[in-house]
């Protein structure tokens, strides 16, 4: 069964620091985009960043200079390194690729 499993989420003060993880229980995403969205408390999901198989990648302007999405093909394991987290950033962080989505994880950014 092909899944994506997401990991690395708590809570942190504002100003800090997370790193997400998502393996992917197939090779197969090794060859395909991948993507983190995000979901906070009624609001829609939106996405946050995509990187190719060739790490080219892609950010929404509410996390440049800030996110850095990256890629382990050999691990089948995707990461989001989120610095200066600010109070907006809270937030269900999926994993997403090939039509498949993680089951999330739960970001809280407050003091």
């Amino acid at each position: 069964q092909v899944q994506l499993v997401e990991s690395g989420g708590g809570l942190v003060q504002p100003g800090g620091s997370l790193r997400l993880s998502c393996a992917a229980s197939d090779s197969i995403f090794s060859i395909a985009t991948m993507a983190w969205y995000r979901q906070a408390p009624g609001k829609q999901r939106e996405l946050v960043a995509t990187i190719t198989s060739r790490g080219s990648t892609n950010y929404a302007d509410s996390v440049k200079g800030r996110f850095t999405i990256s890629r382990d093909n050999a691990k089948n394991t995707l990461y989001l390194q989120m610095n200066s987290l600010k109070s907006e950033d809270t937030a269900v962080y999926y994993c997403h690729s090939v039509g498949y989505w993680g089951q999330g994880t739960q970001v809280t950014v407050s003091s």
